[in-house]
């Protein structure tokens, strides 16, 4: 496979020789003409992406309802021949590019940062013990299932071994050949993570839904809720009854928000490669910033100790819901699990709130010049902190609704509404703190300022000394000394510079206290409803305003939305810490 040919350069080049010839009949070329072929190349991978995703959207939302002739299998058909083709253009680039030593000139240093990949490996890991677990359950009775639910996790398993080594290695990449194959190719890979991500929150979400709706509404619900699990022309001859094949069953559906997050950064990371190609980077303009992630240096460990106790708070509070909702049948457990809920939630909801309006507020003094250089990865961050906190929006607005009309009021909705308020306004404040944070140009005066301050540490003394010994006893004032050709330094000038930067960083460790606070309550709260606390589905409020139908469906499409917003801002965060 040859190099292919270089679109972007041939047509910079060929742009500086008509720039500098002496024929005014020529027309200017190819500046315009190059950017009107690449908004062309993009347009078309867009084009492809949207209508394979509609095709995915359309099979998965019509498998979900059982008078419709498509199958669960059907879907799996169709997301195996996508993850399959997908392999095979991601072994074709990685060959391609290895035989072309030109088609990567230069790399974005904002994308894909070492703790976004890092993130990635672990999703990556639980993904493929899902994928094991998938095998093994649907092995317990291969004689009744179709073929094509075995091949999907196999198939799926290869996908993610390979999608992430390419992550790994190429997702720093600006591509200058194959240009169009290789946007097509990126967006579908992106299509397709997210056609497998509509397909799990969708077999997630009504096996969550099962397990909290199954004493309060009837069976035509479930009926009509999204379903992408097992079916059969003969179900009795499928039960799952022994006792391996429930570990399987319950050890993948327990693994499915791990495999959720996958899809998710892979998308996000895909979609920053595409942007990248066919770009060139002004690396006078594109500083590389090499910054060391220091957990327990320049803090006061107060966001540390705060985090962690609400952390392990958490765990407590959702250990204690799930046995007294779940494994109880009184409506006063219940009560009593949801009023912990939504006070631990309010408590820890409130502090966030406080916290992210501190942190503006310290912004506000921050000395720090704003980052207006064009990055593609700073833009998805944004972009998708603003619409994935939409859906908690959405699903807040809904319950103060049902809260305020309806009929009596007791204490569980005054606590629901409470929680609801502030779950809007933590979103907004930290989304603020995040977007600060992320458009503040990195610290890069430490090192200069260090060794500078060393100097100054060392001369202090050298000077002070040599001063003293030509002191005469009259104790006249002394002339500032002159050291190495630099500026007249006095003693006194000195002892205010090493006492300087010691003034100037409180503002950074606040910073960083905060940003590890936020951190680590953004993970709880993102452990809470991905692993079962939900109690949309067991407060009756809004269950009672809106109907057995449409919450339900509310809830399911919206709720996702909020929790990769939670594991989206802990990304955020952690560069944000690593940056302050």
């Amino acid at each position: 496979m040859g190099c292919g040919h270089k679109d972007d350069k041939a047509s910079l080049a060929s742009s500086q020789r008509v720039s500098f010839s002496h024929q005014p009949h020529q027309p200017p070329s190819t500046p315009a003409s190059k950017e009107v072929w690449k908004k062309g190349g993009r347009m078309f991978s867009i084009l492809l992406a949207v209508h394979l995703a509609l095709l995915a959207c359309t099979l998965v939302s019509s498998g979900a309802f059982e008078k419709i002739a498509v199958h669960d299998y059907d879907v799996f058909f169709l997301l195996t021949v996508m993850m399959l083709v997908v392999i095979i253009w991601i072994i074709f680039y990685l060959f391609g590019i290895s035989r072309c030593p030109d088609a990567i000139p230069c790399k974005d240093s904002h994308a894909g940062p070492i703790w976004l990949r890092g993130g990635l490996i672990l999703f990556a890991i639980f993904s493929l013990v899902m994928d094991v677990f998938k095998i093994g359950y649907y092995s317990s009775f291969y004689s009744c299932l179709s073929a094509i639910k075995i091949i999907y996790p196999i198939v799926q398993a290869i996908f993610v071994v390979v999608q992430t080594y390419f992550l790994w290695a190429s997702a720093k990449d600006c591509v200058h050949v194959h240009l169009n194959v290789t946007r097509c190719g990126l967006m579908l890979t992106l299509t397709t993570n997210l056609a497998v991500w509509m397909s799990a929150v969708t077999d997630e979400s009504v096996h969550k839904a099962h397990s909290k709706l199954k004493k309060n509404v009837t069976d035509e619900i479930f009926r009509w809720l999204l379903k992408a699990g097992m079916r059969s022309s003969s179900p009795e001859e499928c039960n799952c009854n022994s006792q391996i094949c429930q570990v399987f069953k319950n050890g993948y559906f327990w693994l499915y928000p791990f495999n959720i997050e996958y899809s998710l950064f892979a998308s996000a990371m895909v979609y920053v490669m595409w942007k990248n190609v066919g770009r060139f980077i002004d690396h006078h303009s594109h500083h590389i910033h090499r910054l060391k992630f220091r957990l327990f240096r320049r803090t006061f460990f107060v966001g540390i100790v705060l985090g962690l106790i609400t952390l392990v708070s958490g765990l407590g509070v959702l250990i204690l819901y799930e046995v007294q909702v779940n494994s109880s049948t009184e409506s006063s457990k219940k009560s009593q699990a949801l009023s912990m809920y939504y006070i631990f939630n309010i408590v820890c909801l409130g502090l966030m709130s406080l916290v992210c309006i501190g942190g503006s507020v310290i912004y506000r003094f921050d000395k720090r010049d704003m980052d207006r250089h064009k990055n593609p990865t700073r833009t998805l961050d944004v972009a998708l902190l603003m619409g994935a906190a939409l859906g908690q929006y959405a699903i807040s607005y809904y319950s103060i609704v049902a809260i305020v009309a309806s009929t009596p009021r007791d204490a569980i909705s005054a606590l629901n509404l409470t929680y609801a308020l502030l779950m809007i306004a933590q979103h907004t404040f930290q989304n603020i703190f995040i977007i600060e944070g992320l458009h503040r140009q990195p610290p890069k005066e430490d090192h200069k300022h260090d060794s500078h301050q060393k100097d100054l540490y060392g001369l202090t003394f050298v000077n002070i000394s040599a001063v003293s010994l030509r002191m005469p006893d009259s104790g006249s004032t002394l002339a500032p000394s002159t050291v190495s050709g630099s500026e007249a330094i006095h003693p006194s000038d000195l002892v205010r510079s090493l006492t300087a930067p010691k003034k100037m960083n409180w503002r950074r460790k606040f910073l960083k206290e905060i940003s590890i606070f936020l951190l680590l309550s953004n993970i709880i709260l993102w452990i809470m409803p991905a692993f079962g606390a939900r109690p949309q589905f067991d407060n009756d409020t809004e269950l009672n305003f809106y109907g057995d139908s449409m919450w339900p469906a509310i809830v399911d499409i919206c709720l996702p939305f909020g929790i990769f917003y939670r594991m989206h801002a802990v990304a955020s965060l952690l560069e944000v810490y690593i940056m302050s």
